[in-house]
């Protein structure tokens, strides 16, 4: 085996530290954009700016006259719904980025093409940038049969049982299963599926966003019950992805939690 390169070896750990640094300034960014007043006027409703927050039965009144969005609207609604993701998903995201430039450091020693590693990310990012798509259609939607309330969640109580327990079950199905396995196994995922070239590199990153999405696009859908621009929500939905995904007994949370939502959104739909 070859003697590893000393100057090497110090790059590769400089451009490591570079990329945790970029990958905790980049969230912290976002969540700080979430949190500022122009973050948060950012995610309101149309026409809903000077409003301020209300009770839901005074909210339910509201919603039933909905605004026409605008494509200004939809595309600062857009924007809001990809900050979001990418402070919610990023920081579960390092391991497989930091395997990513690991491999990468490796091929170059080795005397082959080196790929920046923001390639990769970017890959990841275009992934849940068209669920942010999806997420804004599906918030449109909503809004228009008056089943979003003006605080950004759910106003129909038979939806909001309804999600609970889809997204229980799917915590449950082979497909979590399958996707979550090959998230919490960052450096078989980059070995396994290495592809040479920036398009390589690009196509990596996008293929572990599909097995992310994969993992939580339903789960997602319960920022619809806790309200989308909710913080404390969303946080705790981030929370329980990054322990899925990065700590011991990942697998078993994720069942665990669908346990919990299921007995939730059952005990909603027969006793509430």
């Amino acid at each position: 085996m070859p003697k590893e390169n000393p100057r090497t070896r110090q790059l590769a750990l400089r451009d490591r530290a570079r990329i945790i640094a970029s990958l905790i300034g980049i969230t912290a960014v976002s969540w700080l954009y979430l949190l500022h007043p122009a973050g948060k006027e950012m995610g309101e409703m149309p026409g809903m700016a000077s409003m301020p927050d209300m009770p839901d039965m005074v909210a339910g009144a509201v919603s039933s006259m909905p605004m026409a969005w605008t494509p200004v609207d939809f595309a600062l609604m857009l924007a809001m719904w990809w900050v979001m993701m990418v402070g919610m998903m990023l920081p579960s995201a390092a391991p497989m980025i930091l395997a990513f430039a690991t491999v990468n450091w490796r091929k170059r020693e080795r005397g082959q093409p080196f790929l920046p590693t923001f390639v990769f990310t970017g890959g990841y990012l275009l992934v849940w940038g068209a669920f942010s798509l999806a997420a804004t259609l599906a918030q449109w939607g909503l809004e228009r049969t008056a089943l979003l309330l003006p605080t950004m969640k759910t106003g129909s109580a038979m939806l909001r049982d309804l999600l609970y327990v889809a997204a229980g079950v799917y915590q449950w199905t082979p497909l979590k299963r399958a996707c979550l396995a090959n998230c919490r196994s960052p450096l078989d995922f980059v070995i396994n599926r290495w592809h040479d070239g920036w398009a390589g590199a690009l196509r990596m990153g996008s293929e572990h966003g599909a097995y992310c999405l994969g993992c939580y696009a339903v789960l997602m859908a319960l920022l619809f019950v806790g309200g989308v621009m909710n913080l404390r929500w969303v946080a705790a939905i981030a929370a329980l992805v990054f322990v899925e995904k990065l700590l011991p007994g990942g697998q078993w949370t994720a069942r665990a939690s669908g346990v919990l939502m299921v007995a939730f959104g059952g005990y909603l739909l027969v006793f509430a």
